[in-house]
């Protein structure tokens, strides 16, 4: 699969905030703000998951070998996915 730039950039603005995290641990920030950002980060996670599992859904289905696949089990496979990254 290819990864769309966007994703990529997704998880660079993750890493960022991870490292603010990071450094508002190290500066003994309230422990409320702290927690803020890692919901934040987590938030941001769960939406760039969900991002490349229905880009690469919409791959599969729109594949021309995709005719002959079922398409169902494509689709529980992409809810699967989804289930076990919570």
């Amino acid at each position: 699969m290819q990864y769309d730039a966007k994703v990529t950039a997704r998880l660079k603005k993750i890493e960022g905030q991870l490292r603010g995290v990071l450094r508002m641990m190290e500066e003994e920030k309230d422990c409320k703000e702290v927690i803020t950002q890692l919901s934040a980060v987590r938030s941001a996670v769960d939406r760039t998951i969900g991002v490349i599992v229905t880009d690469n859904l919409i791959e599969c289905i729109s594949k021309e070998d995709a005719k002959t696949l079922d398409k169902n089990a494509m689709v529980k496979q992409a809810v699967d996915l989804l289930v076990k990254s919570r």
